[in-house]
């Protein structure tokens, strides 16, 4: 099958996503186009039997319209150039944060996010981004969604803000942990297999949320530490103290938004009707933490 990846398989998920598509025969054509240019992706995606549209702007800091322009624009805009083009088959990487998290338990497919959680730009992008997809799939285009949760290993170079995340770990700049904080974490190798099996299996108008682990932040941060030699931060600081610190200033008042409850999510569907499997998450930290203190000459390899 031949593929167009929207993002040329620069960012981090997308690399990987290249890789495992070339690892199991697909002909990927992978240049790069500004998926805000609806007239250069008609180009590139001429003579495409699908697309695995990756390509976003991931950040919490970017002003809300440049997000907007790029997650959803960029979205209608590769959907509307798989209609143009006769492309069949749309895989749409969006974010398990469409599905949750929820209190008290994983999130499913079948679940929301908080409505707090949608004052912060990325979320609330990604959110309509999806929406536009599923549209489409009801309208007939071959289109569904997966949905990762929070990706780790090698090649979040730019980096991504859980690449920010490693790099602070490592460089011992977290004293502290959220009491109340979870992630749901996954190494991007099995992220990128799921995009596979999606386009391969995947239903159109499904979600398919592909995750790993669900553990505290307090673990995530030893992991991390441990990998990197150092001492995991000891302090756990309750919600509110978070809330204050974003308050004055201190910490990014988006990522405190989203920290409220534990990132938790299940992909027992993606299980179920794909045949994806993940790994333990150790190894994608080491990794991760390896490619990190390779990209700081300032970091001890051992502290």
């Amino acid at each position: 099958m031949q593929v167009f990846v929207t993002g040329g398989g620069r960012g981090f998920i997308g690399g990987h996503v290249v890789q495992a598509l070339e690892r199991t025969g697909h002909e990927v054509r992978r240049e790069w186009v500004d998926v805000r240019d609806g007239v250069a992706l008609l180009r590139s995606m001429r003579g495409c039997d699908a697309v695995v549209h990756v390509a976003a702007l991931y950040s919490y800091t970017a002003s809300a319209s440049e997000i907007e322009a790029v997650n959803v624009g960029g979205t209608r805009n590769v959907i509307a150039a798989c209609r143009a083009t006769g492309v069949r088959r749309l895989v749409h990487t969006s974010t398990a944060g469409t599905c949750g998290p929820v209190a008290g338990r994983a999130a499913t497919e079948a679940d929301c996010p908080p409505l707090w959680e949608l004052g912060v730009p990325y979320k609330r992008t990604k959110l309509a981004a999806e929406r536009l997809v599923l549209a489409a799939a009801a309208d007939g285009l071959e289109a569904l969604c997966v949905n990762p949760t929070t990706p780790i290993g090698e090649g979040d170079d730019a980096p991504t803000p859980t690449g920010q995340m490693v790099r602070g770990v490592v460089r011992g700049r977290y004293r502290a942990t959220l009491r109340s904080g979870g992630l749901n974490l996954v190494d991007v190798r099995d992220v990128a297999r799921g995009h596979v099996l999606a386009l391969e299996h995947g239903r159109a108008g499904e979600r398919y949320i592909l995750g790993g682990s669900n553990i505290t932040l307090a673990e995530v941060f030893t992991l991390m530490a441990n990998a990197a030699r150092r001492r995991p931060p000891r302090i756990r600081l309750p919600y509110a103290a978070a809330q204050g610190l974003a308050l004055l200033g201190l910490v990014n008042a988006q990522e405190v938004a989203l920290a409220r409850l534990p990132a938790w999510f299940s992909s027992a569907k993606a299980h179920r009707e794909l045949g994806y499997e993940h790994a333990p998450i150790e190894a994608a930290v080491e990794r991760a933490v390896k490619a990190a203190l390779a990209a700081d000459s300032r970091v001890p390899a051992n502290v």
